[in-house]
């Protein structure tokens, strides 16, 4: 039955209504040959696309694929691509490079600028001339939403007309509007705002107000991000290999340390009761800081490497007197100063290293230490999540020990924490199943395409 050409028309204006981003990418050169399945696919669509997102979990194989691509667009544009990192991350992208025959140099301005893959953490960017680059690569993009405003702005103003931008970094939270706002915004893919006018509402029956996804519009969003991000938890989400990617699970032991609650004791009362608000959470932990540490160090206190995460100037500055041959990595030291310690811990010259989360939680591989102490615990849990996994993740070949530290009047603290761990593990397993159907059909429709088999009946079709 032929179709009536009014039909192909509609079809046609169907088709049109699609929100996807357009495709300026270019026909790639072979693929390096280290690459893995996943990472194959990843890097055929980043650079067909031209400006994409990769958010992959932890030990995927990001860095090899922002080398890669980096390196491919050098090429197909005769200029040097940048790759921005996090502190002290950029020696470590240089010797994944050189690991994966990727000739990467560490730049810190721009006079030490030349062919090929650039390297340099964010910090350097001030002395960069983003015009010079072919490509820009964003290393643990998250980083995105913790910069301060007029960070985001610069990154997003300096790079706006670069031809090639590839975004990469864990996946995101499924609601987390900021995360993806930011990256679509920075891809020039959609600006925020109008992201969340078409598939979000502002959730006004919670105290907080926060958007969520309108439940009709979930999978036209997720087709959305789809077509221009490939996201994956596992290998098999985009048709690779689990094995060696499924880590056995943490040895996480509680360790609870007595509090004083006749101390700090309201009027009119026998004894402190801590109340679940981040007031009283950072009032316990003035309170028993010096137990807490004091616990901390006596289960760092080994022949083995160790991380010693904590929340505070005073916990970092106490710590680091108590662990034996441990460095501290805090935010008043200069960028290099905070770059050399991290390495020597990188490198196994330091045993222990004492630092916070958002110093050092990001984009670093601790592989070669199994053991983390959290000696102080946080209302964060993405940071608490990427601070547990700069060991626990793909190389990893001991079963990693976390040790938590925490004050018996912060036990329902801790409880709420593991409690937003268990949404966020739902969250994400619900967001990996939508962005799999959604990669996999990406390729047949983005947001409607389904063939129509009628005729339209003659008081429709008119004269036609």
């Amino acid at each position: 039955m032929t179709a009536h050409p009014r039909l192909a028309e509609y079809r046609a204006f169907i088709a049109s209504r699609a929100i996807a981003s357009t495709k300026a990418g270019f026909d790639h050169q072979p693929i390096n040959s280290h690459a893995k399945k996943h990472q194959a696919s990843v890097l055929e669509f980043a650079l067909a696309k031209g400006k994409a997102a990769a958010f992959l979990d932890t030990g995927l194989g990001k860095s090899f694929i922002e080398l890669e691509f980096a390196r491919q667009c050098a090429e197909e544009t005769a200029k040097p691509s940048l790759i921005l990192t996090p502190l002290a991350v950029a020696g470590q992208m240089v010797r994944e490079g050189h690991k994966f025959n990727i000739d990467a140099r560490q730049i810190r301005e721009q006079s030490e600028v030349g062919d090929g893959v650039m390297v340099a953490n964010y910090e350097r960017l001030a002395k960069l001339d983003p015009e010079a680059f072919g490509a820009v690569v964003l290393d643990e993009s998250s980083i995105l939403k913790s910069f301060a405003g007029k960070t985001r702005a610069v990154l997003q103003d300096a790079f706006e007309a670069t031809p090639y931008k590839l975004a990469a970094t864990a996946t995101p939270s499924p609601n987390d509007h900021t995360e993806l706002g930011n990256h679509a915004e920075f891809l020039g893919v959609m600006r925020q705002q109008e992201m969340l006018s078409k598939w979000f509402i502002n959730d006004t029956a919670t105290a907080s107000q926060e958007w969520r996804l309108k439940g009709h519009a979930v999978e036209a969003f997720w087709q959305w991000v789809a077509s221009w991000a490939r996201c994956a938890t596992l290998p098999s989400d985009l048709g690779g290999d689990d094995t060696g990617y499924i880590l056995p699970e943490i040895d996480r032991r509680i360790h609870e340390v007595a509090a004083d609650r006749q101390e700090n004791v309201a009027q009119g009362m026998l004894f402190r009761i801590p109340e679940l608000s981040a007031t009283s959470f950072h009032n316990e932990k003035r309170l028993t800081l010096r137990e807490r540490c004091e616990r901390a160090a006596e289960l760092a206190t080994h022949d083995k490497p160790v991380t010693v995460w904590c929340e505070t100037n005073d916990e970092s500055d106490l710590l680091a007197k108590m662990v034996p041959g441990a460095v501290e990595v805090h935010g008043s030291l200069d960028a290099d100063e905070k770059e050399r310690r991290l390495l020597s811990f990188v490198k196994g010259e330091t045993r222990a290293l004492v630092t916070k989360p958002k110093l050092a939680g990001f984009g670093l591989n601790f592989q070669h230490c199994a053991h983390a102490v959290f000696a102080s615990i946080s209302f964060s849990y993405e940071q608490h999540y990427q601070a547990v996994r700069r060991s626990h993740r793909f190389g990893q070949s001991e079963v990693v020990r976390n040790d938590v530290v925490i004050a018996d009047t912060e036990a329902a603290i801790w409880r709420v924490i593991t409690e937003k761990s268990a949404k966020h593990d739902e969250m994400k397993r619900r967001m990996a199943a939508a962005m799999k159907q959604a990669q996999t059909e990406g390729s047949r429709r983005v947001v409607y395409d389904r063939p129509l088999d009628l005729a339209f009946p003659h008081w429709i079709r008119g004269n036609a």
